[in-house]
Parts: C-alpha cells; sequence; structure tokens
C-alpha cells in the first residue's frame, strides 16, 4: 500500500501518495483563543475560544486491501520468475469504475525511509508512460468495425510483409489469409495495420482520444500522467500504421486499464474513481453496444486455443484479453533485447465484472511475450478477485465446491482509510 497511502513528514504533512493529494483535508484545522500572557510569556488566564479546533476529515479509499494484497504478490512473484526490472499491475471494477488495486514493485518501507530512491518511490502505473503494443489493437479494430470497413468474419490476405512508404511491418508468424477475429486472436500487425489504412487519421485519433489516451487521468492522485498522442495533422503514413498496433504513442497502465471499460461496458467509458463509490456512474459512449460486444467475444478467443494468451486462462471463469509485448525504447531507438511485456483483460466475459491490466518491465528469463510473462499473473488476480466478490463462475469447468466454504465479499470492512 505504500505507493497508494504516501507518507507524512516529521511536521505531520503529506509527503506521497494519498497523504500528499488530500493534505488539507486530512490535516484539519487548529483552533485558535484568546489569552492573556506575563512578561514572560507564561498563559496566566484564558478569556475564551475564538475558533474551536477541527479535526481532519476520514478518508476511505475504493482500494480492497484483500485485492491488493494479491496483486502484489502476483507482480512481486513474476517479477522474482522472470528477472525483470519492474512490474505493475491495475484491477478496476468496471461496473462503478473503483480502482480496486495499484500494485507496483519494486515498493519500500514507508517506515524506513533512510535509503529511499526514485525507483522505489515511483507509482509506476500511474506515472510511468510506454508505447502500449499490441494492446491498443482493440481500439484500432472496432473504429473499423464501427465505420462498417469490414466485419468479424471479413477475410483478409496478410502476406510476410505489408509495405507502407518506404518501411515494411512484418508479423511475428508468417499467416496467409485471417479474418478480422483472427487477426485479434494471432495479435497480426499486418491484418491491423491494413485496417488503420483503410481509416481517415482522425478516425483513429478520436478514438484513442475518446478512451482517455493523451489525457491525465482525472482521479486526485498526484503524478498521474497524460502519455503522448499527437495530432492527426502531424501523421503521415506509416505514423498511422504504426500506432495501430501500439507504436508512436504512449499511455500508462492505469490508462489502458480504463480505455478497456468501453468493452465490458458495452461501448460506454466509466469514470474512474479512487475513493469509495456506492453509486453506479454515468459512462460516455464511445461505441456502439453491437461492436463492443463483437470485440469482447473476439478478446475472449485471444484466451483459447490458437490465441496468444492461452496462461490467462482462468479455472472457472471465461476471460478474455489482449497481450503486448513492446521494444523499449534506448537511446534514438528501440533496444533489441528489453521489452516489456503486458495483458490487460475482463472477467467474467458472461457479464464483465473487473478490469484486470498487467505490466511487465525488461522480462529476462522465461520469455518476454505479454502471453508468457503478465498473463499467468492476470489470471491469478482474476481469480482471486472475482471469488472475494463473490462472483459466480460462469465457465463450463466442473468444480468441486465445499458448501460449507464462506467468502467474505468485497465491503467496507475490507477497504482501506485514512485519517489523521
Amino acid at each position: 500500500m505504500a505507493h497508494i497511502v504516501g507518507f507524512t513528514n516529521v511536521e505531520d504533512k503529506g509527503q506521497e501518495g494519498m497523504e500528499l493529494a488530500r493534505e488539507k483535508d486530512l490535516a484539519g484545522q487548529p483552533g485558535r483563543r484568546r489569552v492573556i500572557q506575563d512578561r514572560l510569556g507564561r498563559y496566566v488566564e484564558g478569556l475564551g475560544v475564538i475558533h474551536p479546533p477541527k479535526d481532519g476529515a476520514d478518508l476511505q479509499l475504493s482500494i480492497d486491501s484483500k485485492v491488493q494484497f494479491l496483486a502484489f504478490n502476483e507482480i512481486k512473484d513474476a517479477v522474482e520468475k522472470h528477472h525483470a526490472k519492474a512490474a505493475g499491475a491495475v484491477v478496476l471494477d468496471a461496473q462503478t469504475g473503483e480502482i480496486l488495486a495499484l500494485a507496483n514493485w519494486p515498493t519500500y518501507n514507508p517506515n524506513s525511509r533512510a535509503h529511499l530512491s526514485g525507483e522505489q518511490l515511483r507509482n509506476r502505473v500511474l506515472t510511468d508512460t510506454f508505447e502500449p503494443g499490441s494492446t491498443i489493437k482493440p481500439f484500432t479494430i472496432s473504429t473499423a468495425l464501427e465505420k462498417g470497413l469490414v466485419q468479424p468474419n471479413t477475410s483478409m490476405p496478410i502476406g510476410k510483409s505489408y509495405v507502407v512508404g518506404k518501411k515494411a511491418i512484418t508479423d511475428t508468424h508468417p499467416y496467409g489469409v485471417l479474418t478480422v477475429a483472427e487477426v485479434i486472436q494471432k495479435s497480426s500487425n499486418i491484418g491491423t495495420a491494413k485496417m488503420a489504412m483503410q481509416l481517415q487519421p482522425q478516425d483513429m485519433w478520436e478514438m484513442f482520444q475518446a478512451v482517455g489516451l493523451g489525457q491525465a487521468p482525472n482521479i486526485g492522485f498526484p503524478g498521474a500522467v497524460a502519455g503522448r498522442l499527437r495530432p492527426y495533422k502531424n501523421w503521415v503514413p506509416m505514423d498511422q500504421a504504426i500506432m495501430s498496433f501500439g507504436y508512436g504513442l504512449s499511455a500508462s497502465l492505469f490508462q489502458m486499464a480504463r480505455a478497456y471499460t468501453i468493452f465490458a461496458r458495452d461501448g460506454e467509458l466509466v469514470p474512474a474513481t479512487i475513493y469509495k463509490s456506492n453509486a453506479v456512474p454515468k459512462g460516455t459512449r464511445v461505441l456502439s453496444a453491437k461492436t463492443a460486444i463483437q470485440m469482447r467475444e473476439m478478446l475472449e478467443t485471444v484466451t483459447q486455443a490458437g490465441g496468444t494468451a492461452t496462461k490467462a486462462q482462468t479455472m472457472g471463469y471465461r476471460v478474455g484479453g489482449k497481450t503486448g509485448t513492446a521494444h523499449k525504447v534506448e537511446g534514438k531507438g528501440y533496444s533489441g533485447n528489453k521489452y516489456r511485456g503486458f495483458f490487460v483483460g475482463m472477467a467474467p466475459m458472461s457479464a464483465p465484472r473487473i478490469i484486470v491490466a498487467v505490466m511487465v518491465d525488461e522480462p529476462s528469463a522465461g520469455g518476454h511475450y505479454g502471453g508468457e510473462v503478465a498473463a499467468p499473473a492476470f489470471s491469478n488476480i482474476v481469480a482471486g478477485t472475482l471469488r472475494s466478490m463473490n462472483i459466480l463462475p460462469d465457465s463450463a469447468v466442473k468444480q468441486m465446491v465445499d458448501k460449507d466454504l464462506q467468502v467474505a465479499p468485497v465491503g467496507a470492512a475490507h477497504k482501506v482509510s485514512l485519517s489523521r
């Protein structure tokens, strides 16, 4: 919880996290009274209170301590298993917009700050931006679906490469012909770029902008960044092609998690909040319900046989999402052996309740693709979170259920509160 709660200094003033963001509310106000003092400054007599002191307000966050603990342990294990530099995870309630977990590794102990470094203090899921890679493809393809240019069963010739301008776009594996649904399932750069080049640059830009890219999230947390989304008027054809599969723009992990709410909420982007909320917020319409449902069905195939994220499968629950693997920027170009692996998805697919996004930075053992390094953590976080929320399984997988096992639902008893 260190990156969320933050800490105060010796004068009890917030320095990081929510302690800094809500310093004014948490600190309260000192009182004032009129007194008589002698010449040595000692109080002789009180003449009454001018203003009574006011206690700081209690602040209840939407963070669920059980889900936070689960997400934190999963990314810590992913870093250790894959010898990675760092990792992060976000869990959102797709119905209320509440942030249930914001987990980062490396972390720090707020009670022992003698040797803290910037690496430890950064709330990476909000402050670090990266090129999102293939996790952006559903938005490009949804735009093409929305414009009526393709249907999920539209067949496309893929080939070994696709030349735009003077550069050739390639896939990890050669494909002959793929349907639009298979472009998502196989994560084809060529197929995505071909659809993107049928769109007007403004169409793509408006979609990216509508889901919150290029804008700092309004959640009241210090350091949340906007990322980078250049104006479409400055794009050349190659810009449009590479942006369609996640290069040439940047976003935070939190921004990507929130963007995926349009698929969970039948086309509506839900406002996110880090504060406890019992109301169902009004979303902003981005896609038609038909397109959102079609994309949701395609995202589920990513986790099934033949998809890029079979390791995201979760016992008892149908899941869907998108892998992403991006080369890291190094100097004036891209590193040949440094990657970030991602997975952003939702569950249960019969009625999506949560969005989970996982990022692993610079994995150096056991693979580097998002389906290898991030999908397993996603699976475990989804399983634990849905069970803690008492969400019934929707998968055909038969499971043994102990009728005497009582699972506590997500509620006020597990929420994180702050007070001074």
